[in-house]
Parts: structure tokens; sequence; C-alpha cells
């Protein structure tokens, strides 16, 4: 692709474009809907827990801070396959004759060999992303299990919420084997177009982490007050329910992977250096990312309680102010693969274009939500001190101006760019606007200027600006656009 090749090439026609919107929206409606669930569960969890106490509040909001490194891991993983899974989906299913354009490293006789390479490579993709899935939740569960109280010391000093976070993480061990094999299965569905079942599954898991949380908390319907135990409880029996249906439909039932048990043990030895390519570095970029995060937290925990608290209350809004943010940014991963897997460049390019225009447009009206609800959504936390509520205040503010960059950045980088294969570039971006940008900002905006909540929290996150205008000069290149073969084939 040129770099001279003027913006205006890309615009599409209407009828494409209504075409294209419908496409992108069929999969991202669902995939927000299940993360809004999602979102209303931990902030329902929240809610319930802030009626305990403001410590019981700010231990579960820290634990479930570590718990996010490995929710984020299991997403990179999922994410990183996703890329191979859609671009295999493209290939398995289109009719075409002369679709290895895109492809041309592939060496098949013929558009059938491409489809058997394609739905080979489809399975061996899902058992090695299962595999590192079990392997990283067996790390995480011993962690939990051996050191939970060094692991909340790393969050804050104060012994109270340290005491109530290790009681958390000691229920919650087993939980991150369900937890993980439900999130990666949901996103190699997801990523052959089956959206529909994660939702419903999403649906049940609400219904019944609420009805656990609320007997297990409170300790109701002759059952123990449990308190912050029950919440970790409630959570774990939530994922067992979703796991059980949705890892149970992947191996048994579904007809487009068609990945059975017995795919678990597949020779993958062809794949692997193709995935090493590919969905490592989105692993590798994501779990940093979870650190980052996790730094951010820990910055966030050592300014005292009233502003872990403040930040457990606006982490939930701005979680739930983005969750189509998130479903349109998958959606892009899917759209951008798929596309590519039928050898269409061109078409590609001009739909990334529109992508990085429904960014700033849905970051806008996610600003204009977090401004117009900030108070009605505060005070819906009880036992927050008056202190919290004003640093809540100054924190959603600062949400609704970066969430503007960052709704758009993360539909470019999470979606169009990942889709394009472009891992490895991401990988290094990310970190390098992290790490040398944004948190040395915040360390220097709290510990040394102490500065007000407001901007320490925009020097936190000023890597979301600075990425987004970074991303639209990546996509503009067309260097993003990468070849990907079945590896099974040279």
């Amino acid at each position: 692709m040129s770099q001279e090749t003027p913006v205006k090439r890309y615009k599409l026609l209407d009828s494409t474009q209504n075409h294209f919107y419908r496409n992108v929206f069929t999969l991202a409606l669902p995939i927000a809907l299940q993360s809004l669930i999602t979102i209303a569960v931990n902030m329902l969890d929240n809610v319930m827990v802030s009626h305990v106490n403001e410590e019981s509040l700010s231990a579960s909001n820290l634990a479930n801070s570590f718990i996010s490194i490995y929710q984020i891991f299991c997403m990179g993983l999922g994410m990183g396959a996703s890329v191979l899974i859609s671009r295999y989906y493209g290939m398995k299913s289109s009719n075409a004759t002369l679709e290895t354009e895109a492809n041309d490293n592939i060496m098949a006789d013929s558009p059938e060999d491409i489809r058997n390479d394609a739905s080979r490579a489809l399975k061996q993709t899902v058992a090695l992303m299962l595999r590192l899935t079990l392997l990283l939740a067996s790390v995480f569960a011993i962690l939990t299990a051996c050191i939970p109280g060094w692991i909340m010391k790393t969050y804050t000093d104060e012994a109270a919420i340290i005491e109530l976070g290790t009681t958390y993480f000691r229920w919650s061990v087993i939980t991150y084997f369900f937890h993980g094999l439900s999130l990666t299965s949901t996103i190699a569905l997801r990523s052959v177009r089956q959206v529909k079942l994660p939702l419903f599954v999403s649906i049940g898991a609400f219904f019944v982490n609420v009805l656990s949380n609320y007997i297990f908390i409170f300790g109701n319907f002759g059952a123990p007050r449990m308190e912050i135990a029950g919440a970790a409880l409630g959570t774990l029996i939530a994922r067992t329910f979703e796991a059980t249906i949705i890892v149970g439909y992947l191996f048994l039932y579904d007809k487009e992977i068609h990945f059975r048990i017995k795919d678990m043990f597949i020779n993958t030895r062809s794949l692997l250096s193709e995935y090493i390519r590919i969905c490592i570095p989105v692993l590798i970029s994501d779990g940093i990312l979870a650190f980052g995060n996790n730094t951010v937290s820990m910055v966030i925990g050592h300014l005292g309680g009233e502003f872990v608290a403040a930040n457990a209350i606006t982490g939930d809004t701005q979680r739930l102010s983005t969750v189509l943010v998130q479903g349109v940014s998958q959606a892009g991963a899917i759209v951008t693969s798929q596309t590519l897997g039928t050898g269409k460049k061109e078409q590609t390019m001009r739909q990334g274009h529109l992508f990085f225009g429904l960014g700033l447009y849905l970051g806008v009206v996610s600003a204009a939500f977090i401004t117009v609800f900030k108070e009605p959504i505060i005070s819906c936390y009880s036992k927050v001190s008056p202190e919290s509520h004003e640093i809540a205040v100054q924190l959603m503010l600062a949400i609704s101006f970066i969430i503007i960059f960052q709704a758009t950045n993360s539909i470019m980088t999470k979606g169009v760019l990942r889709g394009g294969g472009d891992t490895k570039m991401l990988m290094i971006t990310d970190n390098i606007f992290l790490w040398v940008i944004s948190i040395p900002l915040g360390l220097l905006a709290g510990y040394v200027f102490h500065w007000t909540p407001f901007w320490i929290y925009v020097c936190l996150k000023s890597d979301q600006i600075i990425k987004t205008f970074w991303s639209l000069l990546r996509l503009r290149s067309g260097k993003w656009i990468k070849k990907i073969s079945t590896g099974l084939k040279e």
C-alpha cells in the first residue's frame, strides 16, 4: 500500500457504509451487552460490599486489581488467538478462487487446499490457546494461595485492608480456572461470529452472581454472613456456571470451529512459529499493560484509602460507559481479520478509516454519559466518606476527558491494527507510551508535585492521548497489514 495514497480514496459509498455498520454492530452489540452484564455484576459487587464498610470496598477493589492482571493475560491469549482464528475462518469460509493475494506465502494447489489447511489451523490455534490458559491459571492460583498477604501489601499499607483482601484471595483460587477457560473460549466463539450464546450465558451468570452475593455477603436464607468472603464465593459460583456451558458448547456442539476434546492433544508444531509471531506479542503487550495498570493502582493505593475508594467507584463507571467501545474494538479485530482472510486489502483500508471515525464519535458519547450521570452514580455508594466523594467527582471529570482518546485508540489498536496482524509493533508502542511517559508523569504528579486528583489521573492516562495520534499515522501508512500463513505448507 503506497504511503502517498490519498485518504479520500478510502471513502465508501453510502450503501457500502451501511453494510459496514450493520456488519460491525451485529457483532459489537452482543459483545457490548455481555461486557455490560459483566461490569454490572462487578459494580453490584462493589455496591453490596460498600454496605458492609469502606475498608471492605477498598480491599475487594485492590484484590481484583491483581485478579485483573490474570483477566488481561487471558484477554491477551484470547485476542491474540482471535487474529488467527478470524483470518483462518475467512479463508475457510471463502468461495472465491483467486483470494491468495493477501496470503501469497501459502503455497497451496487450490482454494480447496487453503480451506482444508485453514480448518486444521483453526483447531491448532484453539488448542494452543486453551493449553496456555490452563498453565496461566495454575500460576495465578499458586500465587494467590501461597502469598495473598504479600500481594495485598504491594497495593496498600493499611493493615485492615490487607487482612480483608487476603480473605478475598483465599476464596478466589479455583476461580482462575473457570474464568480463564470461559473467557478465552468465548473469544474463540466470537471470532467465528457466534456471539449470542455467550451473551445468554452471561445473563444467566448475572442472576446467579446476584443471588449468590445476596445470600453469602449478608447471610440470607439461613446462610452464614460472610461479607467480603461471600462476594468472592458468589463470583466463584457464577464463573463455574458460565464455564460449564461455554466450554461444554465449544467441545460438544460447535460446528464452525468443530473443536472437540480430543483436539486438545492435537499436534500444533506446524503452527507454533506463526502463533508465537502473532499471538505472543498480544499476550506480552496486554500482560505488561496489566502490570502497568496495576502500577497505577499501586500509585493510587498509596495515596490513601479515600483515593482508593473513589477510584473503585469511578473505575466501574468508566468500564460501564465504554462497553460499546469494547464491543466495537473486538468487532474491529474480527471484521478486519476476516476481510484480510479473503484477500481484500483495499476494503480493509477503507474500513480502518471508518473505524477511526466511529471511535471518536463513541468517545464523545461516553464522555457526555459520565459528565451527566457522575453525581447519581457516586450517590449509589453508601458509607463513603465526604473526602472520597469529592475525589470521585474529580476523577469522573478526568475520565470524561481521557475517554474520548481512549475510545478512539482502543478501537484502532485493539481492533483494526491488531486484526491486521500488527501485533509486534503494538507491543512495542504500548509499552513505550505506558512506561516511559504516563507512569513517570503520574508518579511525579502524585508524589512530587502533589497535584489534584484530576491532574494525577490525567497524567496516569496520558498514553491514551498519544496513542490516538500514533494509531492514525499507523493506519494511513498501510504497514499494519501483515501476511499470515496456516503453517502447514511452505
